[in-house]
């Protein structure tokens, strides 16, 4: 499969069992479900999929399980980044060979390097992997903001086809979309932007909210790309309540309580994360319900 990966692409979670160890049969099935219902790729050991509570032994399992599950009927990308260039590079490259379709690639984090440090940084990583990278700007995340003119230098390079935007800044992707060559993906990294960034030339979405509502997602992006904005502004204005329900407390946290809500045994959040308060539950529940979904 080659790039572009799609509109919508789902950051999957990562379900654990009740013992916390990953289920990665439930992975398998989650991920089919998926890919059936509106996700043209799957994000796999992104910030969704908890990357920072995982082993490089687990994540390279759960790429396998999912390529297995996905069979090619989507694109499957790697969260394979890091705060340690070496360690990206390796991960990268270990990832490729198991046969992932890309590379999430986050800013490094708690590091806080310059913008020519994050250069240099993802630099170093296209010109060690032989798979498509997608960028992934998170400041508050990562602590530190992937700048456009950056973005903008990281693009000529041939293998860094794209950027998740999750700056929060529509002003932002604006620019990264106006300093980049045409062919150069940007993709939303928040839902309730989503449509905005559209509107200024995004290609997609990397979503969270596509675990629950992935052909409504799909009907939104598709009806903006087909001109018809006002079905687009419908559906973005019917799914709001959902996006912001999602992201009451830290992310996966909400997502991971919906699926449960939905019948998706996907476990609880690893320490340092915890499952939602039953204040959260309880909105979950209203709005799934208001939506259908259960």
């Amino acid at each position: 499969m080659k790039p572009p990966f799609g509109r919508v692409i789902t950051a999957m979670v990562t379900p654990f069992t009740p013992e916390g160890q990953v289920d990665y049969e439930i992975a398998a099935r989650l991920a089919n479900h998926l890919v059936e219902h509106g996700s043209e790729g799957l994000v796999v050991c992104g910030t969704t999929g908890e990357s920072p509570a995982l082993t490089w032994d687990e994540e390279y399992q759960l790429f396998q399980v999912v390529l297995q599950s996905v069979n090619d009927r989507a694109a499957v990308i790697a969260g394979t980044g890091s705060n340690s260039t070496r360690e990206a590079i390796a991960a990268t490259a270990k990832a490729a060979k198991l046969g992932v379709h890309g590379s999430l690639q986050v800013c490094p984090y708690y590091n806080k390097p310059p913008q020519e440090g994050l250069y240099k940084h993802f630099k170093a990583i296209a010109e060690n992997a032989d798979i498509p990278l997608i960028l992934y700007n998170i400041p508050g995340r990562t602590g530190v903001n992937l700048l456009p003119e950056t973005v903008a230098r990281l693009a000529e390079i041939p293998s860094i086809i794209g950027i998740k935007e999750a700056s929060g800044s529509i002003e932002q992707a604006s620019s990264v979309r106006a300093l980049t060559r045409s062919n150069f993906l940007v993709y939303a990294g928040d839902d309730a932007l989503t449509l905005p960034l559209l509107s200024v030339g995004a290609h997609g979405v990397i979503s969270v909210a596509s675990h629950l509502a992935g052909p409504q997602m799909q009907e939104m992006v598709n009806a903006f790309i087909a001109g018809n904005v006002h079905q687009a502004q419908t559906v973005h204005q019917k799914l709001l309540p959902l996006f912001k329900a999602l992201f009451l407390t830290t992310n996966p946290i909400p997502v991971k309580c919906a699926l449960e809500l939905m019948g998706w045994p996907v476990g609880q959040p690893r320490l340092p994360l915890v499952q939602a308060p039953e204040t959260v539950r309880e909105q979950l529940n209203e709005v799934l319900k208001t939506l259908s979904l259960i």
